[in-house]
């Protein structure tokens, strides 16, 4: 059974042997501790256990038809829990660990709950580039699922107190690792379809970076009410205001988030993602600038994207955002 949550979730560093030993003693014993990676911060729980998974959903308020990522720590591990097509392996080989997601058929011996798939023949497996999810997974000899440490639907954590103010007293701990580098979702590649790789979600791996490898992919999947892979829900990391996309400029009453350079628009309040124009600098501002401009009542006008490298995840998670 697991511990209930204590009324203050603390942080702790991410870099302490001591504060690792604890999470995962939490995590052994079905709890929820959300830590540090590359891409944004995970709410972590033993993907082997449906009572420890179930304490994910309850914490984020996440629909049980929406499945997760299961984290591991080698690509060994991913191989006994996916049937991983040479393709996949390729690009294993050539991405992990790092912000991408492979979707693939499930071992029928996998240790993962169903609850954690969704009730789904397939399974999404990730080996992302962090030292404390990596450390845990090898302590505990199991894989752990992770969704974005946020309340569901919201815009997903890319620091400590992003966790700290949405779950906090939700959730067992927090392990504190610094700003997410990446700063949008991992990319999800399924290898479901016979007819060959199809990208479900652009993230923070380039489709470029893909296809040199894959050849062409198929587009991003229409919006389903049951998704085979996270993040594909039409209406997702949505902050309170309201978005207006492909804005050069503010109206009365809107802040407006910039990209490139340009005159600082008059506005109500204004972040630029990047001056310089760099999409991967963008990307990793992206969440925290939502945050920023979020208030009640807000509005705001968000500057056109580049549809290339980056820009389709960045334009990806702006579209769900502005979805309601």
């Amino acid at each position: 059974m697991r511990p209930p949550p204590p009324q203050e979730t603390p942080i702790l560093s991410a870099d302490d042997p001591a504060a690792l030993d604890r999470a995962a003693d939490l995590l052994a014993h079905g709890g929820c501790v959300a830590l540090p990676t590359e891409t944004v911060y995970g709410l972590a729980a033993d993907a082997s256990s449906g009572e420890a998974v179930a304490g994910i959903y309850e914490a984020k308020g996440r629909p049980r038809f929406n499945p997760l990522i299961a984290h591991v720590d080698t690509l060994e591990r991913a191989q006994t829990l996916i049937e991983l097509p040479d393709l996949a392996l390729d690009l294993a080989r050539a991405f992990w660990p790092g912000p991408l997601t492979l979707v693939a058929r499930r071992k029928r011996d996998a240790p993962v709950s169903d609850l954690a798939a969704a009730g789904l023949e397939t399974l999404a497996v990730r080996l992302p580039a962090s030292r404390a999810l990596q450390a845990l997974v090898d302590r505990l000899d199991r894989p752990l699922a992770a969704p974005s440490a946020n309340p569901s639907g919201q815009v997903s954590p890319t620091r400590a107190d992003h966790v700290k103010a949405g779950l906090n007293g939700r959730i067992h701990l927090i392990l504190d690792g610094g700003a997410c580098p990446v700063g949008v979702e991992s990319t999800i590649v399924s290898f479901i379809d016979s007819d060959g790789p199809a990208l479900l979600r652009p993230g923070g791996l380039a489709r470029s970076a893909l296809e040199a490898i894959t050849g062409p992919l198929a587009a991003p999947q229409a919006q389903s009410a049951n998704p085979a892979a996270p993040g594909q829900l039409e209406s997702h990391y949505a902050p309170r205001a309201a978005l207006r996309l492909n804005a050069t400029a503010a109206n009365h009453g809107e802040s407006y988030l910039a990209f490139g350079a340009h005159e600082k628009i008059e506005a109500v309040d204004y972040f630029n993602l990047s001056a310089s124009g760099d999409l991967a600098e963008a990307a990793a501002n992206l969440f925290s600038a939502l945050r920023m401009l979020d208030t009640p009542d807000a509005r705001i006008a968000v500057a056109p994207i580049p549809e290339v490298g980056l820009g389709e995840a960045i334009n990806d998670r702006l579209r769900r955002a502005a979805a309601r």
